[in-house]
């Protein structure tokens, strides 16, 4: 059995040293790295050969990779790297790393090509000044395979490791029973068509209710593929935190927590919450985390594998005993891991940590979405991007002087767009080419001024730097799945405006992520209409569909459209009171725990205000604004098995999805509203846009979105075989056949 390796990931694990530090920043983003790799590619000779494919072995360990360059002409293989800044500022531990790996390509060509020697040269490019700085050394083969051997060697202890270790998770997972006495209805023929789905590499979208046990009935015939399909990694994407915890519980059902787990579970947390020093910056001067890092990293990683699941606090606790950023562990566990459970950005994102590492070492992965109809939102969101002049005013006021004449250029600028507004709100069809360059001018300015003072970025400034960076990357991709809007406004005595870049079909960034995995399941309580999720995602045209059969049925809930309210803003006033007595008399008949859902707060806290005044009897509590974890849970400790009482939330948010409360913690629930989006500009610039794309605009902008939410709303109320409960859709248009339509099968509407 043979252990493949890529140059990068060998050389990241044998020649890392000292501390983790970023501050040589800020680096080219993915696209300018590959124009300038280009660039260095167009000034060669006509015999230049670019991404040389070599491969070599070291006992049982298969090395490859693709060197940048080869000269047959003068013998020299060329490592390019783009940066950006002063070449003396970048730290001599990045610099030993890239020695590393021009060697080892050294090496793997010279035995490829029965060469005697060979001249490697590394090659910086600068992309702001295109300039090369170049450093070339001539070794002899002989001391090139010296040099290979030994970062085999110190490899090879973990390889083994790690191979011992495919082997036990592998045939474990063949071994792997379902944890449960049986399926429930419906989680066996959605296990099956997951597994169905693996085996043929394809994408499964799967309609399940909530309730049935997606999770686990995903996960289980997932794991039992993997040694079939020999995949390197499973990635469970989540959109919130309860899908992690959910997701982490599942895993621990299949393997019980142990030292010796065959198999290894990783959670992935944000920056912000792994942080030990929130105030420091990332470098061995600021941060003892991050001094000497790479040298303690081994025997932290090595600790680390040792633990089941290395979720948040185990990676934290490891980290701490060894002096390393549990962060930046856990960002290094991912290379190691079988299960990696973590937010969508992390394998969706522009610069995704686990999409990076599956392309760059060539792994076979496996996706699961969580509550996939999250995605369509999500997606957009890191597509997007947003500037506003108000925050470039403030920014000036403090910045260092040699950003003043970039910044008065930006401005002068901006102030520009202004005579081209005819109203406060305006779509353009093109991007401002003046401005952009004056932008760009700016990003510039801000990366030479950080090269020169590493700690000079805090505050406003940093993160109007990472707006501008994102706004300039959204602004290279522009076309007619984005919307570039400009909205003016007084400001005192002066006009600004912010601009913003919307995307809103991100079927062009999710589409070629998904193709690149090996297969893929995207599952959820609210998949339909079918084509909205193929044209918004840009699912594969071979794409496989299921609506799983419903464990429930339709005597556990009594649903009840209340079509003798209208919930429209216009008759909200006229609502309140016939809304009141209907959650009043429920109660009453039966008494117990209710959530009732609204479409904002100030509706939500008019209801509220009503019943508490009218039926004092009726013990209530209301979700508010920005609550943080501890208050959500707050929320919803008040749900016992002996409380009864009405929790008042907005549709949508935080208690809409992802929560459980089975049996007796809920009865019932009251949906006073479609959910659909408000009614704004920009919400009907996206109308348009949509129908001109697809022919329904208001469906997929307004009503498909709403709905979704109204039925993961009502999927709170029913959560085991036993439940029993009522549901009210309180509007008139819940009685329309085209609302209708939309809403679960097996649903008995009164």
């Amino acid at each position: 059995m043979s252990y493949r390796v890529a140059v990068r990931a060998l050389c990241e694990f044998t020649a890392k040293v000292g501390d983790l530090d970023l501050r040589f920043t800020p680096s080219p983003t993915a696209q300018q790295g590959i124009a300038g790799h280009r660039t260095v590619a167009s000034r060669r000779s006509a015999g230049y050969q670019t991404e040389v494919s070599l491969e070599g072995q070291y006992q049982s360990l298969t090395v490859r990779g693709r060197a940048d360059g080869y000269d047959p002409q003068g013998n020299v293989l060329e490592e390019v790297k783009t940066f950006r800044g002063d070449f003396a500022s970048i730290p001599v531990n990045h610099r030993q790393l890239h020695w590393a790996q021009a060697r080892v390509y050294g090496w793997l060509l010279c035995q490829s090509l029965q060469l005697p020697q060979v001249n490697l040269a590394l090659v910086y490019f600068d992309i702001v000044s295109e300039k090369e700085t170049r450093v070339e050394e001539t070794w002899k083969a002989a001391d090139l395979e010296q040099f290979f051997n030994q970062q085999c060697s110190l490899f090879l202890t973990w390889a083994e490791q790690e191979m011992r270790h495919r082997q036990a998770r592998d045939e474990a997972a063949q071994q792997l029973a379902f944890p449960h006495a049986q399926f429930r209805t419906g989680q066996r023929s959605l296990a099956e068509a997951v597994y169905k789905t693996a085996s043929g590499g394809r994408c499964l979208m799967a309609q399940a209710p909530t309730g049935i046990g997606k999770t686990i009935g995903t996960l289980f015939p997932l794991i039992k593929a993997m040694p079939k399909q020999q995949l390197d990694t499973l990635m469970f994407l989540t959109a919130k935190t309860p899908g992690r915890k959910l997701a982490l519980e599942a895993a621990q059902v299949l393997y019980p927590a142990g030292s010796q787990s065959p198999f290894r579970v990783l959670e992935l947390v944000a920056r912000d919450k792994a942080c030990e020093y929130p105030k420091n910056a990332c470098n061995g001067d600021a941060c003892p985390l991050a001094k000497g890092f790479y040298d303690r990293l081994p025997a932290a990683r090595q600790a680390a594998v040792a633990q089941s699941p290395m979720d948040q606090q185990t990676l934290r606790s490891v980290a701490l005993d060894h002096q390393v950023c549990p962060y930046y562990l856990s960002q290094e566990m991912a290379r190691w891991a079988d299960l990696v459970i973590a937010d969508y950005n992390y394998y969706f994102d522009f610069t995704a940590l686990l999409y990076g590492l599956a392309q760059a070492n060539q792994w076979r992965v496996a996706t699961l979405v969580d509550e996939a109809h999250n995605l369509v939102e999500r997606a957009r969101q890191m597509y997007s991007a947003s500037l506003d002049q108000h925050t470039l005013n403030s920014v000036r006021q403090n910045a260092p002087a040699p950003l003043d004449k970039p910044f008065k250029r930006l401005n002068r600028e901006w102030n520009a767009l202004h005579k081209e507004q005819t109203g406060p709100y305006q779509v353009h069809p093109q991007l401002p080419a003046k401005w952009l360059s004056a932008l760009s001018g700016c990003i510039t300015a801000i990366g030479d001024y950080l090269n020169d003072h590493p700690q000079g970025l805090t505050g406003n400034l940093q993160a109007f730097y990472f707006e501008a960076l994102q706004f300039n990357r959204v602004a290279e991709l522009f076309d007619q799945h984005f919307l570039f809007d400009v909205s003016v406004r007084d400001a005192g005595r002066r006009r600004v405006s912010q601009l913003n870049l919307r995307n809103i079909v991100p079927a062009g960034f999710i589409g070629p992520r998904l193709a690149s995995a090996q297969s893929n399941v995207l599952f959820s309580a609210t998949l339909s209409p079918r084509p909205y999720y193929a044209n918004l995602l840009g699912l594969p045209a071979d794409t496989v569909w299921i609506d799983v059969e419903s464990p429930f049925s339709a005597q556990q809930l009594k649903v009840q459209v209340v079509s003798q309210i209208s919930t429209r803003y216009v008759h909200r006033e006229a609502s309140l009171a016939p809304i009141v007595e209907l959650i009043a008399a429920q109660f009453a008949q039966r008494p117990g725990n209710y959530l009732a859902f609204f479409s904002s707060f100030d509706y939500l806290q008019q209801v509220a205000e009503l019943l508490a005044e009218r039926h004092p009897q009726v013990p209530q509590w209301l979700q508010s604004r920005r609550m943080d974890e501890a208050a959500r849970q707050g929320f919803l400790d008040q749900f016992t098995l002996a409380s009864q009482g009405v929790g008042f939330a907005v549709l949508g948010g935080a208690f809409g999805e992802g929560i459980d409360l089975p049996g007796a913690r809920l009865i019932g629930a009251f949906v006073a509203t479609l959910g659909l989006a408000q009614l704004n500009p920009v919400n009907e610039q996206i109308k348009q846009r949509m129908a001109g794309l697809f022919g329904a605009g208001y469906d997929y902008t307004y009503l498909y979105p709403g709905l979704q939410k109204v039925v993961q709303a009502a999927g709170r109320v029913i959560r085991t075989q036993s439940d029993q409960g009522t549901l009210f859709l309180i509007d008139d248009r819940f009685a329309e056949p085209k609302v209708q339509q939309l809403l679960p099968g097996w649903w008995q509407l009164g």
